[in-house]
């Protein structure tokens, strides 16, 4: 070996020997949370711009898999309404939209369960399979898992089978997530009735955070969280701070229905939701196991609630 072949094998051993100790200071700065979350659920709604996006899409699925091996329980809740918009597209059905909820007649209801229950829910399934997990695919009807009521638009306009969910059968989750199965969730419940019902996906998550105890409610989303009147992204809130930010339009449009899913959440015991970017590579592992997370955390408790140690 020459001395410049033994300087290039020095400088690759010594670049390695970083990478290897800044490895080692990751795991050891991550431990704490880490072992906070241990046998804890964790309810994740998977949706937006990290549904569509193939990279971000395996990103995620690595991240679900690496909380199951570390002892975290995750359960993935999903949405899908622009591959459902674009299904009816091709199938020319005309969609019509009250007060922003989609009209769900009997042949669109039928068209969102194939999408949401089929199509999409596979997908996540076999993502996170490939990442070496075991995932299983389920709807809201499977061990009457979302029992839903029909609701109404705000201006009380019937829209078809758009549905709440009114009860939440947390039996069949307690014995997948007592395994090392992971459950993947569609949004679609059963009506009292025997109808079938589309249930907003974030709401669907918020009840099942819930209904399991969960230590977090993830909500995934294209923004960065809750951002302040200059655009800053605000990172820990109260639930009386963020119904505050609500009544002074800091919070407003689509983001108000996702914080009262949240505020939901933690008013029946849920210890914290986060509202948090889905667009950031491996965004749930720095949210849930670094200090300073990816989002905005609200909590009943608010700033006594921090991502020190979860």
């Amino acid at each position: 070996m020459t001395s410049e072949d033994k300087k290039q094998d020095t400088k690759r051993r010594d670049a390695m020997r970083r990478h290897w100790l800044s490895t080692a200071r990751t795991l050891q700065e991550a431990l704490p949370f880490i072992l906070n979350y241990d046998k804890r659920n964790v309810v994740i709604k998977f949706g937006g711009n990290a549904m569509v996006d193939d990279d971000l899409a395996t990103s995620f699925a690595h991240d679900i898999v690496l909380l199951k091996q570390v002892g975290v329980n995750p359960i993935v809740v999903h949405g899908g309404g622009p591959q459902i918009g674009k299904m009816l597209e091709r199938l020319n059905i005309e969609t019509e939209f009250v007060d922003g909820l989609r009209v769900t007649d009997k042949a669109t209801v039928d068209i969102v369960e194939m999408i949401l229950s089929g199509s999409i829910n596979k997908s996540i399934v076999t993502a996170i399979n490939r990442a070496g997990g075991k995932a299983i695919g389920l709807s809201g009807k499977d061990g009457n898992l979302l029992t839903a009521e029909k609701t109404k638009s705000r201006s009380g306009a019937d829209i078809g089978y758009v549905g709440e969910p009114k009860a939440v059968n947390p039996a069949v989750l307690d014995t997948l997530t007592g395994s090392d199965i992971i459950p993947v969730i569609a949004p679609v419940g059963i009506g009292e009735d025997g109808a079938t019902y589309n249930i907003n996906a974030d709401t669907a998550a918020g009840a099942i955070a819930a209904a399991v105890g969960a230590k977090r409610l993830l909500m995934l989303t294209d923004i960065a969280g809750v951002l302040n009147s200059d655009g800053q992204l605000i990172t820990n809130v109260s639930a009386a701070e963020a119904e505050a930010l609500i009544d002074n339009g800091t919070i407003a449009g689509g983001m108000i229905p996702k914080i009262q899913t949240c505020l939901n959440a933690v008013a029946k015991g849920v210890e914290a939701a986060v509202i948090m970017d889905g667009r950031i590579p491996h965004t749930v592992i720095l949210e849930l196991f670094t200090e300073h997370g990816t989002g905005t955390l609200i909590a009943e408790q608010g700033a006594a609630i921090t991502r020190e140690h979860g």
